[in-house]
């Protein structure tokens, strides 16, 4: 990597070069795509020549990630379709997209996740195009970054690809270990994660046929195993610490509305002491604004999880609840506020709001909730009062024990439905390079990106030539894997690398 320099030097020096430029993106799913969709977009007859090579690295197909690359129809996107397109300056490119491929339903709906892929691969394809007959060399890579150092991005081929700058895409893709389970993940009975679909449908790698199967999770990766699960004939139980499902939605739609109380967000002090207090309010005024009835009866307060599920599902379909209309105003003046906030008071903002979250911000489709309904109301599905507090295997099957569960419960296999830990970039022992996986021996994590989303080695060091774009700019912005958020950060940083940069904030 570059040497640090003092604090105040930026990206003017490196960006505004009329030399040819050879880009690596590391990452080949929504992020990525949308980086080389701007990068390409940038360029013209004129520019071409500052562009010389884009190559795009990820060992999946382009699009075909751990986030939206499965086949299964029964696994849907959670946004709905009109929020879903790669480029922030056309968002409706996805809804016109899937019109081309026929497709009837409403903006506000959501599509399977496979339609995703698809798109990102098609808009590849057609960009690819585009740029090689402006003379710019593409090429996707099928392989796995090892490390970025002095210009150089080293493959686990041993390849290695010269870059003057490097765009690092990479998504979620190492599943959180679950309280109780840290000696099991490499069991045979044990899946780590719920997709691919295909792994749970394989009686070798998932579940046996008929089992009883232990779902650890209640959120949305949960919801989707348990769905998987009870369509391929097991017999589910869902167990979460919580054991609070998210509430129920048509999807996560664009803002139907301007929300004055929201505006303000961004500019509150970081320092106030009410600061959190302050954007509660700020989002009750919002809903409020959309519909004068009050919020609890616009949700459920049965404490009962599934009266609570049925509940709210009839409240989506007799059209009786407004807040999901506000729900993405609040998350992107969240964002924008959590970006000016000490990664100390974001995350006390965060775990203030961890109701929101987990309810309401990450709430399901009332598509899936009518699933899930289906599955408990014919017996295959039934949801935990408690999350395991001790576990064993013997004789075949999983031993589980749950406060207040009466007694020990038997399972024929456990998925882990709780997540997945966050990417982090590893600075290596000397400081010379940067590695998308955690290397043996390392001297720290990338824990801070300046507004510019270019790697530093401290905050006044001078930027590498090395951006975070997608769920990797955790370390600054909340709710990083926001889609609209993600392809707004695309175009900044492709307007940096190609030179071609408006001064557009993200």
């Amino acid at each position: 990597m570059g040497p640090s320099g003092q604090a105040g030097q930026d990206a003017a020096c490196d960006t505004a070069c009329d030399a040819a430029r050879d880009v690596v993106i590391v990452g080949a799913g929504v992020a990525g795509t949308s980086v080389f969709l701007c990068l390409v977009r940038a360029l013209s007859r004129e520019n071409a020549g500052r562009m010389r090579s884009i190559r795009i690295v990820d060992p999946n197909p382009v699009g075909w990630g751990l986030a939206f690359g499965d086949t299964d129809p029964l696994l849907l996107c959670n946004s709905a379709a009109e929020v879903n397109s790669l480029l922030a300056d056309e968002p409706a490119d996805f809804v016109a997209y899937l019109r081309q491929h026929g497709w009837t339903g409403e903006p506000r709906d959501c599509v399977p996740r496979v339609r995703m892929a698809e798109y990102c691969r098609d808009r590849f394809e057609e960009a690819r195009e585009a740029a090689e007959a402006l003379g710019v060399e593409v090429a996707h890579v099928p392989a796995v970054v090892d490390s970025i150092a002095a210009g150089t991005v080293r493959l686990s081929t041993g390849q290695e690809l010269y870059a003057d700058a490097v765009v690092v895409c990479t998504g979620v893709h190492r599943p959180r270990v679950p309280d109780g389970f840290a000696a099991f993940t490499g069991h045979p009975r044990y899946s780590p994660a719920p997709y691919p679909a295909a792994r749970l449908r394989d009686p070798e790698l998932g579940p046996p046929p008929g089992a009883e199967v232990l779902v650890l999770g209640s959120r949305q990766s949960a919801i989707d195993a348990s769905l998987l699960l009870c369509r391929e004939g097991h017999r589910v139980t869902m167990a979460s610490p919580s054991g609070v499902l998210p509430a129920v939605r048509v999807s996560l739609g664009a803002p139907v509305g301007d929300f004055p109380s929201l505006e303000g967000l961004a500019r509150l002090d970081p320092d106030d002491p009410l600061l959190e207090e302050k954007v509660r309010r700020a989002v009750v005024e919002a809903v409020r604004s959309l519909d004068p009835t009050p919020l609890r009866l616009q949700s459920s307060s049965a404490g009962d999880p599934v009266a609570r599920l049925r509940e709210e599902t009839a409240l989506v379909e007799a059209g009786a609840c407004a807040w999901p209309g506000a729900v993405m105003a609040a998350l992107e003046a969240v964002i924008e506020l959590g970006a000016r906030l000490p990664a100390e008071r974001r995350a006390a903002l965060l775990e203030r709001h961890g109701w929101f979250v987990a309810r309401y911000a990450t709430a399901m489709t009332v598509v899936n909730a009518r699933r899930l309904l289906t599955h408990i109301d014919s017996g295959a599905l039934r949801l935990a009062g408690g999350y395991p507090d001790a576990v064993a295997f013997e004789a075949g099957a999983w031993r589980v024990e749950r406060p207040g569960g009466g007694g020990p419960e038997r399972f024929g296999h456990v998925v882990n439905a709780t997540g997945f830990d966050q990417p982090r970039l590893y600075w290596s022992e000397d400081g010379t390079a940067l590695h998308p996986a955690e290397p043996p021996r390392h001297s720290g994590t990338v824990d801070f990106l300046a507004d510019d989303l270019r790697v530093r080695r401290s905050p006044g060091a001078r930027p590498e030539r090395v951006w975070v774009v997608g769920v990797g700019t955790h370390v600054r912005f909340p709710f990083s894997n926001h889609l609209r958020q993600v392809v707004r950060q695309a175009r900044r940083v492709a307007g940096e690398v190609s030179g071609t940069a408006d001064g557009t904030g993200v």
